[in-house]
């Protein structure tokens, strides 16, 4: 885990926001494993923020169709993330969504979000040039890809491993390669121990 100190600089940046502009809000992009769950969690329990996972907003089984996969960062049902969260989070209203469960493979239960001061953005697509002008706060978490395979076999198994290997790292880079996500953020991050 990241010391809590080596994140400071972007919690004052926070507070100093916090103190001239309400609702903010946080992207948290990057490499899989490379800390953003951690990070968004610090912020959570620093600041009693929302934390939305772009994880929620992965596609269904009817909108996996070639030519959406081939779309860098196509990935991420970005249109419905901006139509169920995006709007109402930059009206400042309450809201519900119902997130994609990848276990099942459909939308789960509804999960509410009520209006806060800061509004946290967390996971791979979330700086997708569609909802990027929202973000007055850019974060990439990277990370070896050594140290990336290693995480993920501890966190979701070696078959699983090989399919992000395969897969979804490809398709993550390729998008962050594509919008040149790292160079448009203003604070990067990186982990090189356990998460």
């Amino acid at each position: 885990m990241i010391e809590h100190s080596v994140y400071q600089p972007l919690l004052d940046r926070i507070d100093a926001l916090l103190k001239t502009e309400t609702p903010i809000y946080v992207a948290i992009d990057g490499d899989a494993a490379a800390g953003k769950s951690s990070l968004a969690s610090c912020l959570h329990k620093t600041y009693g923020c929302n934390v939305i996972p772009m994880d929620h907003f992965f596609l269904q089984a009817h909108q996996r169709t070639g030519a959406r996969l081939a779309e860098p960062g196509g990935n991420v049902d970005y249109e419905r993330f901006k139509a169920e969260v995006q709007a109402p989070l930059l009206r400042n209203e309450a809201f519900s969504y119902r997130p994609f469960n990848c276990q099942i493979g459909k939308l789960g239960d509804s999960v509410d979000i009520i209006e806060k001061r800061l509004n946290v953005i967390e996971g791979a697509y979330s700086l997708h040039p569609t909802l990027a002008d929202m973000y007055h706060i850019k974060v990439f978490c990277t990370i070896s890809a050594e140290e990336q395979l290693r995480r993920i076999e501890a966190r979701n198994g070696e078959i699983l491993r090989e399919r992000f290997r395969r897969e979804w790292i490809p398709m993550e880079k390729r998008y962050f390669a594509a919008f040149d996500i790292q160079n448009q953020c203003d604070f990067i991050f990186g982990e090189e121990s356990d998460s």
